[in-house]
């Protein structure tokens, strides 16, 4: 049997950089319990992170060919927070929805869209008036605080996309809802793509 040395360290490189960003994450949510804090420090965290697209494992960017993918790479062992890949296929997108916690996207490659917006008084939704890029190496926030209701697609029609998002709590245990235009919720809990995690603790390839 071969063995890929060469592959088997850049793989080891790549959980390297994401076993620092948990880390790291897991430490400034020690430190502090201030939204606005996290999200500025914890956006510094994240940017650095999206800065190289070497790191995120191969079977948690597989784009499925009907509707986009959330991978979750890692939750705190409090549930104080999780990091989760999104995987967008050509012109896939999200319906209008919500969060119901702080969160930090990161776009790692390709471009995403995203259109924000905010109940009116008669109870409707309306949009914000402003469709926002997102590109590789940006980061940008949401949360109940500051804007918690969207709607995301792949701006690329003919290539898949990649973010990554990190969310202050266990997302997909989350009871969030999707809304039709008049403001209708209809309640989901979103899961996960991915029945298996990348080991980001294994340190064995030292010996």
């Amino acid at each position: 049997m071969t063995i890929d040395t060469a592959g088997q360290a850049a793989h080891a490189k790549g959980l390297a950089r994401l076993r620092g960003f948990v880390t790291s994450f897991a430490e400034l949510l020690s430190g502090t319990q201030d939204e606005a804090e996290v999200l500025q420090s914890g956006g510094k965290l994240l940017a650095a992170l999206v800065a190289h697209d070497d790191w995120l494992p191969d079977d948690c960017a597989v784009h499925h060919p009907d509707r986009y993918q959330q991978y979750l790479l890692h939750c705190d062992s409090r549930e104080r927070f999780s990091v989760v890949s999104f995987v967008w296929g050509p012109g896939q997108g999200t319906p209008i929805h919500d969060h119901r916690v702080w969160g930090l996207i990161g776009m790692l490659r390709g471009r995403e869209r995203a259109e924000r917006y905010h109940r009116a008084p008669d109870g409707t939704l309306r949009s914000d008036g402003t469709v926002g890029m997102l590109r590789p190496g940006e980061v940008e926030a949401v949360s109940p605080r500051v804007g918690d209701i969207h709607r995301v697609w792949n701006a690329l029609p003919d290539t898949p996309s990649v973010s990554i998002h990190i969310y202050g709590a266990n997302i997909g245990a989350v009871e969030r809802a999707t809304y039709d235009p008049d403001g209708t919720p209809k309640r989901f809990i979103s899961g996960y793509a991915n029945a298996h995690l990348p080991n980001i603790w294994d340190r064995s390839g030292r010996a």
